[in-house]
């Protein structure tokens, strides 16, 4: 029999804590609220098996906050890691658990309590557990969206929904799946704290569904973006109002589900890298530093700016219009950057070591990896998948940052060049990818067989 508990905890941070993205340097501490974030579990346990989604409110999480997490969970409940699923929204409005160097200083205490506060919402969904059933679905949902990268570049526009009711039908939690950056809040109100399009949808569903918790999981959005005609006052709310009216679309037609089976899955993926040369470390670290020295503006869109960001003069803008204080940033990234990588260069290991994960509820399948995927590998693991119903969950577990497709790599865009840099990686490779989408296939044909 399928029993499923759900529960919530507010994880908003304290003053002082940056918001993490949107600029190098900026010391973006939250000055507003806007709305509040949270951590939402969903356990689920059928039989002997246990497996537990949390979505939650931040930019990224590392694997050590995993391992936080997942230790406590095994401690007070018995849960095996590879069964806990833990995904962030990637909302640009929130901290992060896990550094990205010069986009947000991380605040360990803020970090460990936002664990602590994960744990006591898993306790607490599970205590909360009772018999239930699944419907889900999934629809085509074109026009929120566009690739970032490329002028008619795919996108995966998947939304997957699935509601869990109890005995009676009433709906104690729904889900949803759907990839695009939430940076509308970003660019509205950028030193507020906001879920932003994920949890302007979840407050839609609940308002639809009351007495219910609502879970947004962030899929590939590595390469694709809400249009940016959603950043403003007046048509900000359009994303969260058309996925709501098409999640109870998908669950007014889906079917209650029979197959009541509980799996997990995860593996350990060995992703292709490539080593950074010589010349390009000492390339941006001599102009870092002459431009530090002379005070030089001239040509840093095309040569520190190509990569550093997708549309260089937002940084000035972002910096409150002064060109040279976004300059210097930029140099001061490339010097601490050239300082961490220069010492192993030649030593370190081209691979990276990454989880896979997959869990089955009934005939609803769930995939997350660690990174900012791209929409074609996306589309690929959705193609191949045994689950017709998949929610993609990136941003899961810990964080690689982009693993973007060969177009990109070859471009040596900022998802190709920069993540790496930020993260403190080696570049992918065009092998890395389908090594990933293949790794995330393996895990969910395990969890087909369970």
């Amino acid at each position: 029999m399928l029993q499923a508990g759900f529960a919530r905890r507010e994880i908003t941070p304290s003053a002082g804590v940056e918001l993490t993205g949107w600029g190098y340097y900026l010391n973006r501490t939250w000055q507003t609220i806007h709305d509040h974030l949270y951590a939402t579990a969903a356990v689920f346990r059928s039989d002997d098996v246990t497996v537990v989604v949390v979505a939650i409110d931040l930019m990224l999480i590392d694997v050590r906050f995993t391992q936080l997490v997942r230790r406590q969970l095994r401690e007070r409940l018995q849960i095996p890691p590879e069964c806990v699923l833990i995904t962030c929204s990637h909302t640009h409005n929130a901290p992060a658990a896990g550094g990205l160097r010069g986009v947000g200083e991380c605040d360990p205490r803020y970090e460990d309590w936002a664990a602590e506060q994960i744990v006591l919402t898993v306790t607490a969904a599970a205590a909360n557990l009772q018999p239930a059933r699944l419907r889900c679905g999934s629809q085509l949902l074109p026009g929120l969206s566009f690739n970032r990268t490329r002028a008619i570049g795919v996108v995966d526009d998947c939304l997957t929904a699935a509601a869990v009711e109890d005995a009676d039908g009433n709906v104690l939690g729904v889900l949803c799946s759907f990839a695009a950056h939430p940076t509308v809040m970003t660019e509205m109100r950028p030193f507020a704290v906001s879920r932003d399009v994920p949890g302007q949808v979840c407050d839609r569903l609940e308002q639809r569904y009351p007495g219910a918790l609502a879970m947004y999981l962030q899929g590939a959005c590595g390469d694709t973006n809400f249009l940016r005609e959603f950043q403003t006052e007046e048509r900000c709310h359009v994303p969260a109002e058309r996925l709501d009216e098409a999640v109870a679309q998908i669950l007014e037609q889906a079917q209650p589900d029979p197959d009541q089976r509980v799996a997990a899955s995860a593996q350990i993926v060995s992703l292709s890298t490539r080593r950074w040369t010589e010349d390009e470390v000492w390339t941006v670290r001599n102009e870092a530093e002459r431009r530090l020295l002379e005070h030089d503006l001239t040509g840093w869109r095309e040569s520190l700016g190509r990569s550093m960001t997708n549309r260089p003069d937002d940084m000035v803008t972002r910096h409150g219009g002064d060109e040279w204080k976004a300059v210097a940033a930029m140099c001061r990234f490339h010097l601490e950057w050239t300082d961490e990588i220069l010492p192993d260069l030649q030593t370190r290991a081209e691979v990276l070591d990454s989880e896979v994960q997959a869990i089955r509820v009934g005939q609803l399948g769930f995939v997350a990896n660690s990174a900012e995927f791209f929409s074609p590998f996306a589309l690929q693991v959705r193609a191949a998948s045994p689950f017709r119903d998949l929610m993609i969950a990136c941003y899961s577990n810990g964080r690689i940052g982009y693993l973007p497709d060969e177009h990109d790599l070859q471009a040596r865009s900022y998802a190709g060049l920069q993540s790496p840099r930020y993260c403190g990686q080696f570049p992918f490779t065009a092998d890395s990818g389908p090594e990933m989408c293949r790794g995330m296939l393996a895990v969910l044909e395990q969890c087909a067989r369970e």
